[in-house]
């Protein structure tokens, strides 16, 4: 998908972390135990697999995000349809032939491409298949909520996540922390920050930081490692991070660097910078899916954490400060399933869950999907010798 070397490296990495991990959890299914309310009587609970289930996965990480569900639907039991991307359905294939290799039983995973309309359709309305995990858009999110019927589902979706600068921040930290979170994978991810929140006393400053530094980064082929900024995924991106450059300048948004691609082969998009963003404008609130992030401005921690959570999505943010007391102000009232302080608004690490808020979806990933890939089954022992009707009935 065009990722530089060191993500792709990352993204096998990521792989590796949850089958291995999720390995262990096959120990671990535990159900629980409780005293009936009945004498002679015994309860627990135990955890039984799914059935049949759906994984439709996204082009941006196309190995970790299919082993973030395959690995926990495996380990609980379930037998699954795999749809991978459709513009990067080859690692796909290649990830099934690891699983293979590995010993995975015929049939236990069957790999099928395509398109979403003639394979993700019958995916989400098979009525054998009992539950779905998807991950994608809002919009298709939306589609397969009105159309996967009683399925059990798991929905990642989108966000428009924000790092916080504030006034005591350590900014060379934070210029590295900007750098990799809006410009990493091309801005391409989820988790990318799209938005800067910076105090007022620091926003010229770590401005022309980011400026400085951002117009050195080197774009290319993703295969070199000399890279720091690899290409689009396709026409559409690049013709959606045109589209977006034209709203911010129309919004009167100040253009700081990039806005345009490079002749020749490739989807390349320039790094780009918006300064003087109001927190409302389109592109402060809608997810671009591009190298395109939009700083503004703000006076102190009560307006940070109002313009952070003032969008529909809630998956990731950051905070940058040494003040203790706006670092848990943000970790409890920030809406976002993930807050980092010092760090960026990328990273995330397998035995933690994965999820977000409002229109980013529901359920979660990583190390705590095993619930979305279970259902919990309530146990009953009668040892009494006798029919024990329920409570309240002689």
């Amino acid at each position: 998908m065009g990722k530089v070397y060191k993500e792709a490296a990352g993204d096998v990495q990521e792989a590796i972390d949850i089958f291995e991990y999720m390995a262990g959890e096959g120990r671990r299914l535990f159900g629980r135990t409780t005293p009936s309310e009945l004498k002679n009587k015994f309860s627990a609970t135990i955890r039984i697999p799914i059935g049949i289930v759906g994984l439709i996965t996204p082009w941006n990480f196309p190995i970790a995000i299919p082993a973030w569900k395959l690995a926990p639907a495996l380990i609980c039991g379930n037998t699954i349809i795999f749809k991978p991307s459709s513009d990067t359905p080859l690692c796909g294939i290649e990830l099934m032939k690891i699983m293979i290799k590995a010993g995975l039983p015929e049939g236990v995973v069957n790999l099928i491409t395509g398109s979403g309309s003639k394979v993700g359709n019958p995916i989400i309305k098979h009525p054998r298949i009992h539950g779905l995990s998807f991950t994608g858009s809002r919009d298709t999110g939306k589609f397969i909520r009105e159309n996967a019927g009683l399925k059990k589902i798991n929905l990642e979706l989108g966000s428009k996540n924000a790092i916080i600068i504030m006034e005591d921040a350590n900014l060379n930290l934070a210029l590295e922390g900007v750098l990799w979170g809006a410009f990493g994978t091309t801005g391409q991810r989820c988790t990318a920050a799209s938005r800067i929140i910076l105090h007022e006393k620091i926003f010229k400053k770590f401005e022309a930081m980011l400026v400085s530094k951002t117009k050195r980064l080197k774009l290319g082929n993703g295969l070199s490692k000399t890279t720091d900024v690899g290409p689009l995924i396709n026409k559409a991106a690049l013709e959606k991070s045109y589209k977006y450059v034209d709203i911010g300048k129309n919004e009167g948004a100040k253009l700081l660097c990039g806005g345009v691609g490079i002749k020749g082969k490739g989807f390349f998009f320039k790094p780009t910078i918006f300064s003087d963003v109001k927190p409302n404008s389109r592109i402060a609130q809608e997810e671009i899916f591009g190298p395109i992030t939009a700083l503004i401005k703000i006076k102190d921690i009560d307006e940070a954490i109002k313009v952070c959570n003032g969008v529909n999505y809630g998956l990731s943010s950051a905070i940058y400060t040494e003040n203790m007391r706006y670092a848990f102000r943000a970790i409890n009232e920030l809406e976002f399933g993930i807050t980092y302080v010092n760090s960026s608004t990328i990273g995330a690490e397998v035995h933690l869950p994965f999820g977000g808020t409002k229109d980013t979806g529901w359920g979660k990933e990583a190390g705590w999907s095993l619930d979305e890939f279970s259902e919990e089954k309530a146990v009953y022992i009668d040892f009494s010798g006798r029919l024990q009707k329920a409570q309240g009935i002689s």
